[in-house]
């Protein structure tokens, strides 16, 4: 069975919130998802055919440091893999969300789509199946 490892950072919990609903959406497709905070990922990096990072906007519209830093230290296992991102956002247009996807194409790694961003919390039915949505896009 095909398997989805989700990968995230959260400060307020949204960003979390999000992770159980993509991983939701990725089940429903038949895969098996195996979720982690950053600080305890990387031994489920490995055996992933489909990784989900998620960060919420921080300072001026950035991914959270704990993020970044995962990535530089997992960015070669992370080419070739299909590649989704994630994330909450409280003020600003969500534009991290861009930046963030074209760093890592400009490290060679395949990011789905255009990521999923809700603001605040996926409290509502439009954000929840956007991010139920986005987990069956990665796997897929």
């Amino acid at each position: 069975m095909a398997k989805l490892s989700i990968i995230y950072y959260s400060g307020s919990g949204n960003t979390e919130q999000m992770a159980d609903l993509i991983g939701e959406g990725a089940e429903s497709a038949g895969v098996e998802v195996v979720k982690s905070q950053v600080e305890a990922a990387e031994e489920s990096l490995a055996e992933a055919d489909f990784v989900a990072l998620g960060s919420p906007s921080t300072g001026s519209e950035e991914v959270a440091p704990e993020i970044v830093e995962y990535i530089e230290r997992v960015k070669d296992k992370l080419v070739g893999k299909k590649i989704g991102v994630f994330g909450s956002y409280d003020w600003g247009f969500g534009e991290w969300i861009n930046m963030w996807i074209e760093e890592l194409k400009n490290e060679n790694i395949e990011v789905v789509g255009e990521g999923c961003i809700v603001h605040l919390t996926p409290d509502d039915d439009e954000k929840i199946e956007k991010c139920k949505n986005y987990g069956i896009e990665i796997v897929k």
